[in-house]
C-alpha cells in the first residue's frame, strides 16, 4: 500500500512539472507574437562605395619657425629698450641701445691712428722710389711689405672693427616677429653672451608630433592635419605634413612635422592634438551606430524585405563617426543604421 501511494505521488509531481514547461512554453509564445505584432522602427541607408576621410589622432607641440635669441655683439651699458614683451617688430626695426660714448670715442682714436698710418705708409713708399705711382702701379710684394712696415693692415683692421662696435650698438630685428623673454633693462650692463630678447617669427608654426610605427603607411607629405591648443580648443588651425623622420625610437614612436599657419592664439611651446587626414577613395563606409556586437563579433544588419539580416563583418579604419568595412557586405546593400540595438536575426522591422 506505501509503495502506490509512492508511485501515485511522483506521477503527480511529474504532472506538474509538465503543466509548467507548457506553461513557460505559451509565454515565450506570446512575447514572440507581441515582438511580431509591434516591429522595430529602423531608418536605412544604402551601402556605396566613397571616399573615407581617415583620422590619426595624436599630441604633440607647436614651435615658431622662425625663433631666435639676440645679443649684442660688444659689451656695453644698455641707454634705452624700444620694445616690451609681446610686442611685434618688423625688419630692422630697434630692439635697444647701448651707450655709444666710449665706443664713439674709440672710433675717434681708431680713424686717427688710421690716417697716421697713410701717412707712414706714403713715407715707405717713397723710400722704396714708388711715391708718385697708384697702388695698382706698385708691384703687390712691395705694396704688402710697405703697409706693413707702416701699420697701415693693422690700423685699418682697428678702424673697422671701431666703426663695427659702433653700429653694433644698436640692435635691431634679424626678421619680423615678436618679442619675447625680454629681461634686459636700461642701465643694465650686458655682454655678448647675455641675451637680450627672443624673437618669434611670424612667418607661421611647426607642429610636431609621434604616431606609432604600425600607423606610419596612413601618413604621408602633404597629408593635412588640424590642430587644437589644449588651452583653447576652439582655436582650429590648419596645416600640412612636411617631414616624417625616418627612424623610429625606443617606445615604437615616429616623429612627425607639419607646417602651419601663424595666429594669434597659437604661442610657441603650446601643448596640441593634432588629427591627420587623409582622403582615401573607393571604400565602403557605413555609420559607426550601423555595427553592433553580437556574441563578442561586429554585425551589421541588412534590411530585406521586412526582415532585418544578421551579418557578421570586419571593419577596418576608422574616424570619428564611420567606418570601413573589409568582409561580411556588398555595395548596394539596405543598412539599417537605427534601431538596431535589440534586433535578432530575421527580426520584423518597418520603415
Amino acid at each position: 500500500m506505501k509503495i502506490k501511494t509512492v508511485i501515485w505521488l511522483m506521477a503527480s509531481l511529474c504532472a506538474a512539472c509538465s503543466n509548467a514547461d507548457k506553461s513557460d512554453d505559451t509565454s515565450k509564445e506570446g512575447v514572440s507574437a507581441l515582438a511580431q505584432a509591434e516591429p522595430n522602427e529602423v531608418t536605412t541607408i544604402t551601402l556605396k562605395r566613397q571616399a573615407f576621410e581617415h583620422e590619426l589622432v595624436s599630441n604633440g607641440k607647436v614651435e615658431a619657425m622662425q625663433l631666435t635669441d639676440v645679443h649684442f655683439e660688444t659689451e656695453g651699458i644698455v641707454e634705452s629698450v624700444e620694445v616690451k614683451n609681446g610686442d611685434h617688430v618688423a625688419q630692422g626695426q630697434v630692439i635697444a641701445q647701448l651707450d655709444k660714448f666710449k665706443l664713439h670715442n674709440a672710433v675717434e682714436q681708431a680713424q686717427n691712428a688710421f690716417e697716421q698710418a697713410k701717412l707712414d705708409l706714403q713715407d715707405v713708399l717713397i723710400g722704396q722710389g714708388y711715391g708718385n705711382k697708384s697702388e695698382a702701379e706698385i708691384p703687390a710684394d712691395i705694396m704688402l711689405l710697405a703697409k706693413t712696415r707702416s701699420g697701415y693692415s693693422q690700423s685699418q683692421a682697428a678702424y673697422e672693427l671701431a666703426l663695427s662696435n659702433e653700429a653694433n650698438a644698436t640692435l635691431k630685428a634679424p626678421f619680423a616677429g615678436t618679442i619675447a623673454n625680454l629681461e634686459v633693462k636700461r642701465f643694465n650692463r650686458v655682454s655678448p653672451s647675455d641675451a637680450v630678447c627672443t624673437i618669434i617669427g611670424s612667418q607661421g608654426m611647426e607642429a610636431t608630433f609621434n604616431v606609432l610605427e604600425n600607423e606610419l603607411p596612413l601618413v604621408h607629405r602633404g597629408d593635412k592635419v588640424v590642430i587644437a591648443p589644449y588651452a583653447d580648443v576652439s582655436a582650429i588651425h590648419g596645416g600640412t605634413v612636411t617631414e616624417i623622420n625616418p627612424m623610429v625610437d625606443a617606445n615604437g614612436m615616429v616623429q612627425v612635422k607639419a607646417q602651419v599657419k601663424g595666429s594669434d592664439r597659437l604661442f610657441s611651446g603650446m601643448n596640441i592634438k593634432v588629427s591627420v587626414r587623409r582622403q582615401m577613395p573607393g571604400q565602403l563606409v557605413v555609420p559607426k551606430s550601423a555595427v553592433v556586437l553580437r556574441q563578442g563579433r561586429q554585425v551589421v544588419f541588412t534590411l530585406q524585405g521586412d526582415q532585418a539580416i544578421w551579418n557578421y563583418v570586419q571593419t577596418g579604419l576608422e574616424n570619428a563617426d564611420t567606418y570601413t568595412i573589409l568582409e561580411g557586405l556588398k555595395e548596394g546593400d539596405e543598412i539599417i543604421v537605427t534601431g538596431n540595438v535589440n534586433l535578432a536575426h530575421e527580426a520584423k522591422v518597418k520603415r
